[in-house]
């Protein structure tokens, strides 16, 4: 069964991650397998969420790109290098590759053979050399074993075909020598007495005891095949080792973790049609062709908290997108098919998630429940941000009464466990919470601190601004805002990089000064009290 991924926008807080975390219980539960991740690191309050009811920390996933595993290759195609080159060609010719990978006895990748390379073997007249096992020679030529002694023969090979007494006159033999020879037993008897290598006997000639006899003292291997001598000679040197057609230059590999995109760019280049597949241990996972490359099976996934690919998993294009639970505006996102896609209008995308539970009459653990009000506590600034709805409302004390929280007394708890920024850097506050826009041509960032410890934060402002300053450049945005909420005030604190433009467009969208460091009285939501203004008037 194929995973599908659960994952919020790039810049994970509380309501993204819980929510994402909640919809995979759910899912687990109505069988699909599923499995919630983030995009970038969480935030200390969602660790003290996580922390606080012993909930594991999602893992980070970096992507949702096309990778080789992705692509339905030839899974666990390979041959042992020792195998013999009909073998190989056989086994190729049933699995409708032009290549094959070699592996050794521990399945670590060692080289490929092609078509080609077997082909353009089999035509070299040149080559008598004979390097193979026993039991190689046995099955290639449909053999007998009558005396074994080597489980390795190497050796050059020789065709008896001519006069007896002649080419014992003539011939030197070797313990290096292998013969295919007929029942011709002056030949046999002069072999096994200079302890040839191996003696191949066609036909299902016969083979005189006291030539064994002699044969097993000199330790002389001997085969019985019935086949032709010419069929033999034709066969022989396809029971060679299917390793000895290798030239000792190691081809291209691929890993399954490659992206797919990367491995299109290789190809074009190299122009090979196979390719081995291997793991980061060299141990060979199968083969994947040129035909092969469009049959994908993309990475599924299930949107939280954002329908905007900017904010999104990189690579969301090539990934398979199964459904949306979202409460923000519409935004990029297309399908090549009909999905689900749930946007409501309200506070926290928990709040949906708790409809869905209650859609398909999943139960809520008491754990899944507390993660849940977690995050719409947090989303709604304990149901005073003016995102906040009744369904937000009614779904909180649904939730209070399966965890046992009281949600005004979490609420102070929730929101002093991110008190502590001294130990942040400028530009670590800068991306507690910071989203990307797009409108009339500019592109503009909003972060968003939300705190009740806005003073420490405040008494850095000089070099948070310089710092905003260069991160709008870094960036490439037209400019950037940092709102810092108060939650105990009720209203945000504005800076912001120091650009004409970026004073102008505040200036219009609140109709006033907005110097450095003004105090928004009641302005709590980036999502229905800055970002609207800034679109009306940018």
């Amino acid at each position: 069964m194929d995973k599908t991924f659960i994952f919020g926008h790039r810049t994970p807080d509380t309501d993204s991650v819980t929510s994402a975390i909640a919809l995979e219980y759910l899912k687990k539960s109505l069988g699909v397998y599923a499995e919630a991740r983030v995009l970038g690191e969480i935030n200390d309050e969602t660790r003290f969420v996580l922390d606080k009811f012993n909930i594991k920390y999602p893992k980070y996933l970096n992507d949702v790109k096309l990778q080789i595993k992705d692509i339905i290759y030839h899974k666990d195609l390979y041959i042992n290098e020792d195998s013999s080159i009909e073998d190989a060609y056989h086994y190729m010719n049933d699995n409708n590759t032009t290549g094959i990978p070699l592996v050794n006895n521990l399945n670590k990748f060692t080289d490929i053979v092609t078509a080609k390379v077997i082909l353009k073997n089999i035509f070299n007249d040149e080559n008598d050399n004979l390097c193979t096992s026993y039991d190689n020679l046995l099955k290639t030529l449909n053999g007998t074993e009558i005396l074994r002694f080597n489980d390795e023969i190497k050796g050059i090979i020789t065709a008896v075909s001519y006069k007896s007494t002649t080419f014992i006159e003539t011939f030197n033999f070797t313990a290096n020598d292998i013969l295919i020879v007929g029942d011709r037993h002056s030949i046999i008897e002069a072999a096994v007495n200079k302890g040839v290598k191996l003696l191949v006997i066609t036909g299902n000639g016969l083979v005189k005891d006291e030539h064994i006899e002699i044969a097993r003292k000199n330790n002389v291997n001997i085969i019985r095949t019935p086949l032709s001598t010419f069929k033999t000679v034709k066969k022989i040197s396809l029971s060679n080792y299917v390793k000895t057609l290798c030239t000792g230059e190691r081809p291209y590999t691929v890993f399954e973790s490659d992206y797919y995109d990367d491995f299109l760019e290789m190809t074009n280049s190299l122009g090979f049609n196979n390719y081995p597949v291997v793991d980061k241990k060299n141990v060979c996972k199968g083969l994947i062709r040129i035909t092969d490359i469009n049959k994908k099976n993309r990475k599924k996934v299930i949107l939280v908290d954002h329908n905007e690919s900017e904010q999104s998993a990189i690579g969301l294009d090539e990934a398979e997108i199964l459904e949306v639970i979202d409460h923000h505006k519409i935004g990029d996102i297309s399908t090549n098919n009909p999905i689900n896609f749930r946007n409501m209008a309200v506070g926290s995308t928990n709040t949906i998630v708790y409809h869905l539970f209650k859609e398909n009459r999943v139960e809520i653990p008491k754990e899944i429940a507390s993660i849940m009000l977690s995050g719409i506590i947090s989303d709604t600034l304990a149901l005073t941000s003016p995102t906040t709805t009744d369904k937000d409302r009614e779904v909180i004390f649904e939730l209070e009464k399966i965890s046992g929280l009281d949600y005004l007394v979490f609420s102070k708890e929730l929101f002093n466990s991110s008190v502590n920024f001294d130990k942040k850097s400028e530009l670590e506050l800068i991306n507690i919470d910071i989203k990307t826009f797009h409108n009339n041509g500019h592109t503009f960032k909003v972060s968003q601190i939300i705190t009740t410890g806005v003073q420490k934060i405040l008494d850095r402002k000089d070099s948070i601004i310089k710092e905003l300053n260069k991160f709008k450049i870094n960036n490439k945005s037209d400019f950037v805002i940092l709102m810092i909420t108060d939650i105990l005030t009720n209203g945000s604190y504005i800076l912001y990089d120091q650009s004409t433009l970026t004073f102008n467009i505040l200036q219009r969208a609140f109709n006033q000064n907005i110097y450095e460091g003004l105090f928004l009285d009641g302005v709590v939501s980036r999502k229905k009290q800055v970002i609207p203004l800034i679109m009306e008037v940018e």
